[in-house]
């Protein structure tokens, strides 16, 4: 039978997954907010301009 304990005190994460994982955390994404916020602020300055 599989000794869960044993297994977990032997598991070490991989590099591979840990790096991948940094990169995605440090990503600046866009999301729907700053896309409407963004939409806003053109269509303000827009009518700004035309007025």
């Amino acid at each position: 039978m599989i000794n869960f304990e044993e297994e977990l005190r032997k598991f070490h994460p991989s590099l591979e997954i840990e790096d991948a994982e940094e990169a995605i955390y440090n990503q600046d994404l866009t999301d729907m907010a700053d896309v409407l916020v963004g939409m806003i602020r053109e269509s303000r300055e827009k009518e700004m301009r035309e007025n």
